[in-house]
């Protein structure tokens, strides 16, 4: 075990950004899980947090296997002969709507924030392959953001190197290896409830307005 839980993970992170305290950037966090390390990182490097929402474009013969990703404001697919457009156009849709009614119920009327010119840090509580991630990272460079760091406590080697060649900063605290699953890697690695993820942020926001 490296960590007690997500909110653990975060305290041994944290440290390791600390040259973007105060900087033209924002925490993005991949919920369920992601949300408890954005919401420390954000009080701890003094940033504004927003949700990555994304999710991956499946193989209609696989779901589970990633040809892509969609975001609330783009997608990416991989060129698959095999695959009709009309499914892709339609998934993408799909998908997006879900992502739209998701963001909305954990961020109220919120815009997703503008990231162009700005220093983008996504986190997770941890990544397995890293296929989703990869494609999310091609829809951010399309937003035009000032750099992209990829920030995680625990990863699995093959997508470290994988994701460390596209990002401009890859920060990880733990590559084990032989990796099974990111929870294998915590004490409390319990499931985040939506109501959970809405308490932290509503906790955010009470304390930026304080601030």
């Amino acid at each position: 075990m490296f960590f007690k839980n997500r909110f653990d993970a975060a305290a041994q992170l944290a440290p390791l950004l600390n040259k973007y305290k105060h900087q033209a950037a924002v925490i993005m966090a991949i919920p369920r899980g992601g949300v408890p390390l954005g919401y420390y990182l954000a009080r701890y490097l003094d940033l504004p947090l927003d949700l990555l929402m994304a999710k991956k474009l499946g193989h209609p013969a696989n779901p589970e296997y990633a040809i892509g990703a969609v975001s609330l404001e783009g997608s990416i697919a991989e060129d698959c002969i095999d695959i009709p457009e009309k499914y892709i156009l339609d998934e993408t849709k799909r998908i997006r709507e879900q992502l739209r009614e998701r963001y909305k119920q954990f961020m109220g009327n919120k815009e997703p924030a503008d990231i162009k010119g700005k220093i983008v840090i996504v986190t997770d509580d941890g990544i397995a392959t890293g296929r989703t991630i990869l494609s999310v990272i091609k829809i951010l460079r399309n937003k035009q953001p000032a750099k992209i760091i990829v920030a995680v406590p625990v990863s699995s080697e093959q997508a470290a190197e994988r994701i460390s060649h596209v990002v401009d900063e890859f920060i990880c605290l733990h590559t084990p290896y032989p990796f099974f699953a990111i929870g294998n890697f915590y004490e409390d690695f319990s499931q985040m409830q939506d109501n959970e993820v809405i308490q932290l942020l509503q906790e955010l926001k009470a304390m930026d307005k304080v601030g």
